[in-house]
């Protein structure tokens, strides 16, 4: 891959586009993508692929054209599930030359309109915030249980409605309670490792937390939980607003590499992808964090797992979040130890490796495209028939489950850290 080349050397590039430049001369067109790009199979557009994406941002960088209209429009279209990546013979880095166009048509006031406007304000003065995360989730809790949003639902717009549709229920207040500073190990000590609670996990997905601490302990592990810890950034990095990305990357670094661990761990493959890259986010300083993360399937399939006292009797379809296969490389992990599980039968359905249509805020911004691919999914895990799906990545997760739901299938979807949980809880 060649380095990045100065502005010097390239003349006439649009400022701030030098490093989108130099990283797409490392495209040699060749198409093995193509097939890979869940836009592509969708709408049989060149432009709608990572080739054709390419080209655009290439184009734009050199000022031939204009970063408005149409590469503003498939910036905003395309996924960002990086699958184009393990496909590429070249090693195109796909992802950070989208992030990065998307912060340059965000500079530009290209990615405008309400929508966007509230995007930034939710990820930016919601998200990264556990108080005020956790008040709004309290009053939807009590909105839910008055069944208020049943009479309002009717009266909001289409897409809010589409939106409340992907929402789950809110976990009671005892799942959403926070984990303790320090979990330790049970059994013969084996390590100490740092854990990610996530921003969104606590609150809608808390009992995942809690199988992953609880399956790390149970495997020989003190858990440190810093209270100072906050949200990974991967969604600002999606949405273009890298700066703001680094700034939490910032802070996670400091808590972590300050807390004398082994390891890393996170159960949320987009939170492990953001700060696997921590080294590009934060050129000179980054890399000990980057060093230090591993997703919780390729950390314990890693140091060995202690063998499951219980059973989980079941037949189970794992399908692969994008960022945890294409950005992180961990395909085999997850796999290897659910079949470590007593009593569950791994089974396989179409294109595991496929993305499922969340990717980060994608099934809000675009639910038509998210759907589309999302019915791909479902049509392949409906042919296979499982009781349970797993999946590492909560809007994987909570996307999964809502399509499910929808489309009538009897499969809970669930954490493969879960269902380690369970089997270690059953004797």
């Amino acid at each position: 891959m060649r380095d990045p080349l100065p502005s010097d050397h390239v003349p006439n590039l649009r400022p701030g586009w030098e490093d989108v430049y130099a990283k797409s001369l490392d495209c040699v067109h060749c198409g093995l993508c193509l097939q890979d790009c869940p836009t592509y199979v969708e709408t049989g557009r060149e432009i709608s692929s990572p080739r054709g994406r390419v080209y655009l941002m290439r184009g734009a960088a050199e000022g031939r054209f204009s970063p408005a209209g149409v590469l503003a429009d498939e910036a905003e279209l395309c996924l960002g599930c990086r699958a184009c990546e393990t496909a590429c013979p070249s090693g195109v880095r796909y992802g950070a030359m989208l992030e990065q166009t998307r912060r340059e048509l965000s500079r530009a006031g290209l990615r405008g309109g309400p929508a966007r406007r509230f995007e930034r304000f939710a990820l930016r003065e919601l998200l990264p915030h556990r108080r005020r995360l956790a008040f709004l989730i309290d009053v939807i809790a009590l909105v839910e249980f008055l069944r208020v949003d049943r009479l309002l639902l009717p009266l909001l717009p289409s897409a809010l409605r589409d939106a409340r549709a992907l929402a789950p229920r809110i976990p009671a207040r005892a799942e959403r309670a926070p984990l303790p500073g320090i979990v330790p190990a049970e059994g013969e000590r084996r390590g100490r490792v740092g854990f990610l609670i996530g921003c969104v996990m606590p609150q809608l997905l808390g009992a995942v937390n809690a199988a992953t601490v609880r399956v790390l302990s149970r495997n020989g592990f003190d858990v440190i939980i810093p209270h100072q810890q906050g949200c990974c950034g991967a969604l600002h990095a999606h949405a273009g607003d890298m700066d703001y990305a680094e700034r939490l990357a910032r802070n996670n670094l400091q808590v972590f590499t300050s807390a004398g661990v082994d390891a890393v761990v996170t159960n949320s493959a987009g939170c492990g992808a953001a700060m696997r890259e921590a080294g590009s986010w934060l050129p000179e300083i980054g890399e000990p964090l980057a060093a230090l993360t591993r997703d919780i399937s390729e950390f314990l399939d890693a140091v060995g797992l202690r063998a499951p006292p219980g059973r989980v009797d079941a037949r189970v379809c794992y399908d692969d979040p994008c960022h945890l296969l294409h950005a992180q490389r961990v395909g085999a992990a997850p796999r290897n130890l659910l079949e470590r599980i007593p009593g569950l039968t791994l089974i396989a359905h179409e294109h595991p490796e496929a993305c499922c249509g969340a990717a980060g805020t994608y099934n809000l911004s675009e639910p038509r495209m998210a759907r589309a691919v999302l019915a791909r999914k479902l049509e392949a895990l409906r042919a296979a028939g499982p009781d349970i799906i797993a999946t590492g990545n909560p809007g994987c997760i909570l996307q999964l489950r809502a399509g499910a739901l929808r489309a009538g299938l009897r499969a809970r979807v669930a954490h493969p850290v879960e269902l380690l949980d369970e089997a270690y809880r059953i004797r």
